[in-house]
């Protein structure tokens, strides 16, 4: 079954900035799902928790960490439409999982979108402080049942590519290492199964954009600790996809990417079948910037011409109810080595300052123009 012809994008979440009471509104007047309460934030707003499916493989996932990383909701929103609307589809996974979903586990960070909480912690660095109003209602949870998968949902800057040249990294999973060495222990050989899985129906619609986290252990993470409890944890990274910068199409994917892991899990239970075809999938590449404009020609006297790179900066705008994205000068290099996703040649273009200088760091602040 092909599900990007099935997918439904949920009508009632059409940009990008997910708003906390907007998503709450939704889960209050919902009813094809149970949800619950399970906590509220450090500014009092609350914590839902979603349970879909009466199956026996427990799976226990989580969006939104991270308060600026919105499409991790938006796929389950989605995929909730999905499911809905085609449910003799999904039947079979319906009665196959047990699905807990804690959608926007960080709603302070999401209201401002920021990565942080209203606490300024980053949750995903919090396991062992515990020192978040929000984290100890995963871990309870975490706790409170045997799971057999979890999923940490996540995205990632648009910097990273595939190859380092042309193809971005719309999708990047990772098995989390359980300790320094990186030893790939039974636990990890579960998720990469899943996540090798994952990857060979994802192909079908990004042939080249799908790339592997890196895995340093990270001693505070969740999903570091959780594998080393023992729980197969599967970490989903969503980044840029060509001309997408509001993500939309990368929502699709991600949708997709969350339909396939659920049928992986299903069709695994625990086997950890093709699990050495993970490292078949290509490391992600730091390589990109959002923009370069190459050979300006800042000093015409003297003939001196640079790149300068362009990184945008995300912004809620209270007025749009959305993201807005803040050209930033990320580097001023005579030869800079990294790509940029769009590419401007300025030979024989006018270089023409807005300020008194250029400086990494600050809002774009020049036009380039033709040579009349």
């Amino acid at each position: 079954m092909d599900f990007l012809q099935m997918y439904q994008r949920n009508p009632q979440f059409t940009n990008r900035y997910l708003s906390p009471d907007l998503l709450f509104e939704y889960l209050e007047n919902i009813s094809s799902v149970e949800k619950r309460v399970i906590g509220h934030s450090t500014e009092n707003l609350p914590i839902y928790s979603v349970t879909w499916g009466k199956g026996n493989i427990n799976v226990l996932a989580w969006s939104q960490m991270h308060g600026n990383e919105s499409n991790s909701s938006l796929a389950f929103l989605d995929f909730l439409c999905t499911a809905e609307k085609h449910a003799d589809d999904f039947e079979f996974l319906y009665h196959a999982l047990s699905l807990d979903f804690i959608l926007m586990l960080n709603p302070d960070g999401a209201k401002r979108w920021i990565r942080q909480n209203a606490e300024n912690i980053d949750l995903n660095r919090d396991f062992w402080a515990m020192q978040s109003t929000e984290l100890p209602y995963l871990k309870s949870i975490f706790d409170a049942k045997k799971y057999d998968y979890a999923l940490n949902l996540h995205e990632q800057r648009t910097i990273f590519s595939t190859d380092g040249e042309k193809y971005p990294a719309t999708m990047s999973f990772l098995s989390a290492s359980e300790e320094e060495s990186r030893a790939v222990t039974e636990t990890r050989k579960k998720s990469m199964a899943v996540i090798a899985k994952i990857v060979a129906q994802l192909k079908e619609d990004l042939p080249n954009e799908i790339g592997r986290y890196t895995d340093e252990f990270y001693p505070n993470a969740v999903g570091d600790n959780f594998m080393k409890l023992g729980i197969p944890t599967i970490l989903f990274e969503g980044g840029h996809y060509y001309d997408d910068y509001d993500r939309v199409y990368q929502r699709k994917f991600y949708t997709k990417a969350l339909y396939e892991a659920f049928v992986a899990m299903v069709e695994l239970n625990g086997s950890t079948e093709n699990w050495e075809k993970y490292f078949d999938i290509p490391e992600n590449k730091s390589s990109h910037y959002d923009m370069i404009f190459r050979n300006v020609n800042i000093r015409p006297s003297a003939n001196y011409m640079i790149d300068i790179g362009i990184q945008y900066t995300e912004e809620y705008d209270e007025k749009l109810n959305d993201i807005v994205y803040i050209p930033i000068i990320s580097s001023l290099e005579e030869k800079e080595k990294r790509k940029g996703w769009v590419e401007i040649n300025c030979i024989n273009k006018k270089f023409i300052s807005f300020g008194t200088g250029l400086e990494v760091g600050e809002v774009m602040n020049f036009a380039i123009e033709e040579n009349n």
